[in-house]
């Protein structure tokens, strides 16, 4: 923390502008010594910017950020110069002759946590923000970094914390059993309130995990029902071979749609019927595996064919999953049936071959726009999952305690435990291991 850290903060390569972040102790007066411009750095006020020449290599714009009031929380010059990769590295390489050290991955958000300008869920939120691949993984990342989870951990935590205080001073005054600070009463219905909130919390995992890194779509049906052309038609490109012999599709094939917002990751399979072909065979139990892991099942079948209707394989568990039946080639009917997209059992009649799949784009988008919902807390980091797991198991435990009237002894260890848990999440009780297992995923210069 006492080092002046440096790096380059936009993407490698050559660009029309770089940004060269430096931040430390003495960011201002080691950058200083390279700068000439109208005034020195040292004398600039913080958050401004200014024109200069910076060791004969280019001119630049330097803005200055002064400690507390940074990204860091430490002072902070940021260079703007030429993307030339040349360039980006003399600067470095200046930068660190005058005294500088190249920064580590996740160093200056790191730092940035370190001096209380964040904390830990609004950290990793950075990192998300900055991976963010659709309108809808930003929303959630930004909500994150607005401090979204932490407000709702904090409110929690701090009710908790007063019980525990009780139970704690109860076990000070051990000699006089009749004294009792926690009313057992109102330790319960918070007890039952805490559980309530950590399964919400816990619930939203699903939904917000998928939001972050795409929405799994899985579509299976029979042979020759159009699963290759509708991912064609989806995807708006040639993804898959499409060929009217059936068991052409032996391999899933998967492609990235951004619906919405929402980024979606439709998944072809092969078709689903009874074969001898053992490489057919290991197709179809790869269809089965797309299926169960999937968050949307498209059930494909040909609509002018109504007694061959795609159903559901066995061993495939429906619950939680969003199940759609799609009747393809509804071209071929003389009059379509109607649609039923209001509720489930959801159905669309389309025409892949024909590019008819607004019908589909538009439930699928319909589903998620109303559960993409900010102003309720989601979860989609899998450490906050983990250490949510671990706060419900204690505060279940807590319940267990108060109905089989446990000594105050053991109730305040599992208050403690569920304290730990929910703290670990905000960054409040953490240990340097994983301090470096969080930042070392995120690029250096952030």
């Amino acid at each position: 923390m006492q080092d002046t850290i440096c790096a380059i903060s936009t993407p490698h390569g050559t660009g029309g502008i770089a940004v060269i972040r430096v931040s430390g102790p003495e960011a201002v007066s080691l950058a200083d010594k390279l700068f000439a411009g109208k005034r020195p750095l040292r004398e600039a006020q913080s958050h401004t910017m200014h024109y200069g020449r910076f060791a004969d290599l280019d001119d630049v714009m330097a803005g200055v950020f002064r400690a507390p009031h940074s990204f860091t929380g430490e002072d902070t010059v940021e260079i703007s110069c030429h993307g030339s990769a040349y360039i980006q590295q003399e600067i470095l390489h200046l930068l660190c002759t005058t005294g500088c050290r190249l920064a580590r991955a996740g160093e200056f958000t790191e730092r940035a946590f370190l001096n209380g300008r964040m904390d830990l869920t609004e950290a990793e939120a950075v990192a998300d923000l900055i991976a963010a691949e659709s309108r809808a993984a930003h929303n959630l990342a930004l909500s994150h970094l607005r401090g979204g989870i932490s407000h709702e951990l904090n409110i929690l935590r701090e009710r908790l914390l007063h019980f525990t205080s009780l139970i704690e001073l109860e076990l000070d005054f051990a000699d006089h059993e009749e004294l009792e600070f926690a009313d057992r009463s109102q330790l319960s219905l918070l007890a039952d309130e805490l559980e309530t909130h950590i399964s919400r919390l816990l619930e939203s995992f699903k939904l917000g995990n998928a939001l972050k890194n795409g929405i799994p779509a899985a579509i299976i049906g029979p042979t020759n029902a159009g699963k290759s052309t509708l991912l064609n038609a989806l995807a708006g490109e040639e993804r898959a071979i499409v060929s009217d012999e059936q068991g052409t599709t032996r391999d899933t094939i998967e492609d990235v749609v951004t619906l919405g917002g929402v980024q979606f990751r439709f998944i072809d399979t092969a078709g689903l019927r009874h074969t001898d072909n053992r490489v057919e065979q290991q197709g179809i139990e790869r269809s089965l595996n797309a299926a169960r892991r999937a968050d949307v099942i498209l059930l494909v079948d040909d609509a002018s064919r109504p007694s061959e209707r795609a159903k559901l394989p066995a061993g495939i568990d429906a619950e939680g999953k969003i199940i759609i039946h799609v009747h393809n080639k509804a071209d071929l009917l003389t009059a379509r049936p109607a649609d039923k997209t209001e509720e489930p059992p959801y159905s669309v009649y389309i025409a892949a071959k024909q590019g008819e799949t607004d019908k589909l784009k538009d439930l699928l988008q319909s589903r998620y726009s109303h559960e993409n919902n900010y102003e309720t807390v989601t979860i989609s980091n899998i450490r906050h999952r983990d250490a949510l797991r671990r706060a419900l198991n204690a505060i279940q435990h807590v319940k267990a305690g108060i109905t089989d009237n446990l000594s105050g002894e053991f109730m305040a260890m599992d208050l403690q435990d569920c304290l730990q848990a929910l703290g670990e999440i905000t960054g409040q009780i953490t240990s340097q291991e994983v301090l470096n297992n969080i930042f070392s995923r995120f690029c250096i210069g952030k």
